[in-house]
């Protein structure tokens, strides 16, 4: 994460990117981004940069990785 996400958040269309990890487990993580369109979204995943990426993170999982693609129904500030 630490290599590229500076690389991802400068992605076009990826409005910000964070990096999670489970209380109760340190070896679980998660990021969550968010992208201007479903169309930017698709643009980086069929990208160099997501194909280096995943080829690289993909090595590191010790389960089947799940992905969601989510809509915000509500924010509250």
């Amino acid at each position: 994460f630490e290599a590229n996400k500076k690389k991802i958040r400068h992605f076009e269309g990826c409005q910000f990117l964070e990096l999670y990890r489970d209380r109760n487990d340190d070896n679980i993580f998660f990021t969550y981004s968010y992208w201007e369109s479903e169309e930017h979204l698709e643009q980086y995943r069929h990208s160099e940069l997501f194909k280096t990426v995943w080829t690289y993170s993909k090595a590191l999982f010790n389960d089947k990785p799940q992905a969601w693609s989510v809509d915000k129904l509500e924010q509250l500030k």
